[in-house]
């Protein structure tokens, strides 16, 4: 049964006002506009902490949030379809994380396309990644303990930039996907079960063409992670929501992880649908999906 509080979520965002013109260029910043502008009422006040910075991590905007030196680090990549999103959208989330934790949370300003397309966002985690390796210990933070995550489209991210970290001999420690995107072909039977309750196929297929324009490109390692050799990926949890479209797809990769050796916790939170680990404000399970995050990488990171 699905969540009445996602129900009521869902009417606190203004909808875009109905535009004149059929720009899609126009309705996608009528879209990032209402995201932003639902920030406070989605996801609360700020949580107070010692460490709450922007830093530009080699030409990569990012924002670190830590409560004490030398903790380890954990960066996020925000979602939205890589289209939309930003730091400030995923912002109380961090903190919490960050609060909860003992760890860095270093929040990634990565580009959006169709502005900027594959593989700028994925060559923007790179160098934060890269940044981090290299002047980690002049941020206060231990470089040494690394691990990586992100919701939706940035748990795509998130996963490539582990396995390419893998491919490189520096891998990661951990990663935490959040309802990640796996799949450009959208064939997931999720899509048709629970479609209809906030994110569909045709949302989520012009997610991945404005993204990946290249048809080609879309059945690489680096935009379809189960494309990949798996074995060797970092230890995982993986957030599934049960009414979301990408639902299926999350479990699927899960299934793939532990196939190839890898550890995996896969929870799935009933009666939420995608999105809902932002909004700490008005589902009660963001908090504890965020809880359960930190959680994890206190046990992985903080010895």
């Amino acid at each position: 049964m699905l969540n009445p509080q996602v129900t009521a979520a869902a009417e606190l965002r203004s909808r875009p006002p109905a535009l004149s013109s059929a720009d899609p260029h126009e309705q996608l910043r009528a879209i990032r506009q209402a995201m932003i502008d639902a920030i406070e009422v989605e996801t609360g006040p700020e949580l107070p902490l010692p460490v709450v910075v922007d830093v530009d991590a080699d030409g990569v905007p990012c924002r670190l949030y830590a409560t004490r030196t030398d903790a380890p680090v954990f960066v996020y990549l925000h979602g939205g379809g890589w289209c939309y999103g930003t730091v400030e959208t995923v912002d109380r989330l961090c903190r919490r994380i960050a609060d909860r934790s003992g760890c860095a949370v270093l929040s990634v300003e990565y580009r959006l396309a169709p502005e900027h397309v594959f593989p700028a966002a994925q060559d923007d985690v790179d160098t934060v990644l890269a940044f981090v390796r290299k002047s980690g210990a002049d941020l206060g933070v231990d470089p040494s303990r690394l691990a990586i995550g992100g919701d939706s489209a940035g748990g795509q991210l998130a996963t490539v930039a582990a396995r390419r970290q893998r491919d490189q001999a520096t891998p990661l420690d951990h990663q935490i996907l959040i309802y990640p995107a796996i799949d450009p072909m959208t064939a997931s039977e999720s899509y048709d079960e629970v479609g209809s309750y906030g994110l569909d196929r045709a949302s989520m297929k012009l997610a991945w063409e404005t993204y990946v324009p290249d048809p080609r490109l879309r059945f690489t390692p680096d935009v379809a992670p189960l494309a990949a050799d798996l074995a060797g990926m970092p230890p995982t949890l993986i957030i599934t929501a049960e009414y979301d479209a990408l639902r299926d797809e999350g479990a699927d990769y899960a299934d793939a992880l532990l196939a190839a050796g890898v550890p995996v916790v896969h929870t799935r939170y009933m009666g939420v649908n995608h999105g809902f680990a932002r909004k700490l404000a008005v589902i009660d399970d963001a908090r504890v999906a965020a809880d359960q995050i930190a959680s994890v990488l206190r046990a992985s990171l903080c010895f």
